[in-house]
């Protein structure tokens, strides 16, 4: 037995219902590594799930990604040995621990010029936008993207992504620091959305074209904006919803605004078996290594002050991924 250090809720709603909690972890079962994690990532749907806005069993653990050693490896694993560094998203929540039982499937081994820090800041975000650049909508050269919440993880890398595929990208962004963020992270300008003509903005910055794409991450604040920044025949990519979800309106309304095409994707579908996952988790470490994807760590948390992370998160007061350590 290894004794953990792990969060876990018996209730979900503020920041204060995560305790840490002392956890038995058993030798890992057949299929399983065990990891002891060097470093936690933090992504927004974490805050879903602990606000219970997105439904878990109770008891729970949290958090969906992590990197680490592996320590022990369960029958029946053959591609991992003890002391590999990897990385993993997408084995359920409980990525908030200090040790943890993965199933090996889940596992991605690390590059030696990646480090466990920024593997963990960025592997679930990097493999968000990884979909949405590649198979979501393939960006091509000449495309005019724009991507809501630039400032913020995924929304980083995202327009930083974009841009090394040839897209001209327009970032949006809540205040003034942030918007001067995603032009460090990429952007050819960016829009404060807390602006009442922000629209219009984005609009005129790339000389009154639209786009052929928008990433909309926000939803509830921007997503009627989005869908007056579309070019006709374009495509709005919902796949977050930091501000609330989106209003009800009836589809005749994307007809109106140019015969707009709308999705819903998540990340899990896109990388639900092994050969695919492990093909995408290649195709971020190569974009890392070409400097397209850069870990850009706007806060670091000990896995004690998990509670402080997550304030932080919902006040939007970082840019760039939180990392937490065990």
């Amino acid at each position: 037995m290894t004794t953990a250090r792990a969060i876990r809720l018996a209730e979900f709603g503020a920041p204060a219902v995560m305790k840490l909690q002392a956890v038995e972890l058993p030798a890992p079962a057949a299929g399983e590594v065990q990891l002891r994690q060097t470093a936690i990532g933090f992504n927004f749907i974490d805050v879903y799930q602990r606000a219970g806005r997105y439904p878990l069993p109770s008891p729970t653990g949290l958090g969906h990604e992590a990197a680490g050693v592996v320590e022990a490896v369960g029958e029946g694993v053959r591609d991992l040995r003890v002391g590999d560094r990897v990385v993993y998203m997408n084995a359920g929540v409980g990525a908030y621990a200090s040790h943890r039982n993965v199933p090996a499937e889940r596992m991605a081994l690390l590059p030696p010029g990646v480090s466990d820090e920024d593997a963990a800041a960025v592997f679930f975000k990097a493999m968000t936008a990884q979909f949405l650049v590649k198979k979501t909508h393939r960006v091509q050269p000449g495309d005019i993207v724009v991507v809501h919440a630039a400032a913020g993880g995924v929304g980083q890398i995202l327009s930083r992504w974009c841009k090394a595929l040839g897209a001209t990208v327009i970032g949006t962004a809540g205040s003034a620091a942030k918007c001067e963020a995603a032009r460090s992270a990429g952007c050819d300008a960016a829009i404060d959305y807390s602006q009442a003509d922000w629209v219009q903005q984005v609009i005129a910055a790339t000389d009154g074209r639209k786009a052929r794409v928008v990433y909309d991450s926000v939803a509830q604040h921007t997503f009627m904006g989005s869908l007056d920044c579309t070019a006709p025949f374009g495509l709005v990519v919902l796949y977050g919803a930091a501000s609330g979800p989106v209003p009800a309106f009836e589809p005749e309304l994307l007809n109106k605004k140019g015969c707009l095409f709308l999705t819903r994707p998540s990340v899990f579908p896109h990388n639900a078996d092994v050969a695919t996952f492990r093909h995408n988790a290649a195709d971020v470490f190569e974009a890392m290594a070409s400097g397209a994807v850069v870990a850009s760590i706007g806060a670091r948390f000990p896995l004690e002050q998990v509670v402080e992370a997550h304030r932080l998160a919902e006040s939007r007061g970082t840019a760039g991924a939180i990392v937490m350590t065990p």
